[in-house]
């Protein structure tokens, strides 16, 4: 398990190095919406093995098997796990790479900002990368 927070933590701060150049945004993509939007259906319903189909190569490899990605998510993610409202905001271009910002509110009320990295794999969309983003502060 702390093997697959130490990689979590370098995806993070990978992806916080990208924050700081120049990003692109682009036109919605429905077929990424749709891509994201069944990967937390199927955690919805605990469907771990559904879930685990929309990651990249790249993070089953890093996981092995839908259960311990189910676990990562579960821990490290549950908003992602358990949402309540979630609102598909702007698709950008940063450094070459796509990314969906997504707004999730959790059962709780509180609201939460995800980045997802997109690539294209066999025909279709996978998420490669998922990052917690800060909110804006908003201002009176």
């Amino acid at each position: 398990m702390l093997f697959h927070l130490r990689i979590l933590g370098a995806l993070i701060a990978f992806t916080w190095a990208s924050v700081a150049v120049a990003q692109d945004v682009l036109v919605p993509e429905p077929d990424i919406e749709a891509t994201i939007g069944a990967q937390i259906e199927a955690f919805r319903a605990d469907d771990f093995a559904k879930a685990f189909s929309y990651a990249s190569p790249n993070i089953q490899g890093m996981f092995g098997s839908h259960e311990r990605f189910g676990q990562m998510v579960q821990n490290g993610f549950p908003m992602v796990w358990r949402p309540g409202v979630v609102q598909f905001l702007e698709l950008r271009e940063v450094a070459g790479a796509l990314w969906q910002r997504v707004q999730i509110r959790d059962q709780a009320g509180k609201f939460h900002a995800l980045d997802y990295q997109m690539i294209q794999e066999g025909g279709g969309w996978r998420i490669n990368a998922v990052q917690i983003v800060p909110l804006p502060d908003v201002g009176a």
